[in-house]
């Protein structure tokens, strides 16, 4: 094996996204993602049992393509990556399944790693095929997906992460998903949210900041709620509706958005300063929203902090991440994973690789 610069495609299939990378170190050779929303969008949301069969229908094609597109051949690989957790089981199951026949007919060692941990990883790739770099420790990274709202301290990418805060309720992007639903936007939540709010007021209408008050910063300095919100919401287009006044839909949005943001970057900036951190690192498919990017920067160059944040083909879910994590590992000399692990839905973010 290439230990020096492992070519290794990665399997990720966590949720709704069926994504196969391929990374050569830390260069990004192919970023190859089938998506299954526009099945979900029909039920407003991502529907486990149909996310799963969209992946087992995605993964060979998918993987076909990743390696075309890189021109790579099965043989040429120095390693396999998959996503082992956390996710949705099912859809897990799919990818690590396919990852250990892959293996074990190509006779490449596997990599089992941590979805969350992915994320970070992406930081070390060049999105346009270019010469990446390693990812600078310590950082505080602040995760924001449909799934997971969670906020690490990293201080070596391949063998020190803590997990500092989540969600203890909705995740942020699920919230986005709530409140557009409420707005009666279609799905996904969050690019119909940041199009709506863009002609709003985000001071019209001022929404609750979850776990913000003096009190719940004793227990809950690094956690997040977004579920008082989502319902403080839905009582204010209520008793609008109910009084026969027009709904300010921009307004609602644009108020929502920035309750949401308030609390990440707030949070965020807070752990860095906490943990004498001088950067930030965005990742997750929530990231994609313009109003947190901006907020994001304002209030990191204010306080004299790094923001770094990859491109945004990297911060959604992508085989590419978990590829260029693999990679990492192989460099520091980790020993490849074991063929008894298995899916594992809430695994933890320490958790970098599962043997």
């Amino acid at each position: 094996m290439n230990r020096t610069e492992p070519l290794v495609l990665g399997i990720e299939t966590s949720c709704d996204e069926t994504g196969i990378g391929i990374v050569r170190g830390t260069r990004l050779l192919s970023n190859t993602i089938a998506s299954s929303m526009e099945e979900h969008a029909r039920y407003g949301g991502v529907v486990p049992e149909v996310a799963a069969r969209a992946h087992l229908e995605a993964m060979t094609p998918a993987i076909e393509a990743a390696l075309a597109e890189a021109s790579v051949r099965p043989d040429d690989l120095d390693a396999i990556a998959v996503t082992s957790g956390p996710g949705l089981a099912g859809a897990l199951m799919v990818g690590v399944g396919a990852a250990k026949a892959f293996a074990v007919a190509a006779g490449k060692p596997l990599y089992a790693v941590n979805h969350l941990v992915g994320h970070v990883g992406a930081d070390v790739l060049d999105a346009a095929g270019g010469p990446g770099h390693p990812v600078e420790v310590p950082t505080i990274a602040l995760l924001v997906s449909g799934g997971h709202t969670s906020l690490l301290h990293v201080r070596d990418l391949v063998s020190d992460v803590e997990l500092l805060g989540e969600t203890i309720d909705d995740a942020a992007g699920e919230a986005f998903d709530k409140v557009a639903r409420i707005l009666g936007l279609p799905y996904p939540g969050g690019p119909q949210i940041d199009r709506a709010a863009a002609g709003g007021d985000p001071n019209a209408i001022r929404f609750p900041r979850g776990l913000s008050l003096p009190k719940d910063l004793v227990k809950h300095r690094y956690d997040f709620s977004f579920s008082g919100l989502k319902t403080a919401v839905a009582r204010w287009v209520e008793q609008r509706t109910d009084a026969g006044e027009p709904v300010p839909t921009s307004d609602v949005a644009a108020g929502f958005r920035e309750a949401v943001v308030d609390v990440l970057v707030t949070k965020a900036i807070a752990a860095c300063r906490d943990r004498d951190v001088p950067r930030l690192l965005l990742g997750g498919g929530v990231v994609a929203n313009a109003r947190l990017r901006d907020v994001a920067a304002e209030r990191c160059a204010a306080a004299g902090i790094e923001l770094r944040i990859p491109a945004l083909s990297l911060c959604t879910d992508n085989g590419a991440m978990i590829a260029a994590l693999a990679a990492q590992l192989i460099m520091a000399g980790h020993e490849p994973s074991t063929l008894d692990f298995g899916a594992d839905s809430t695994l933890p973010v320490t958790d970098i690789q599962v043997r």
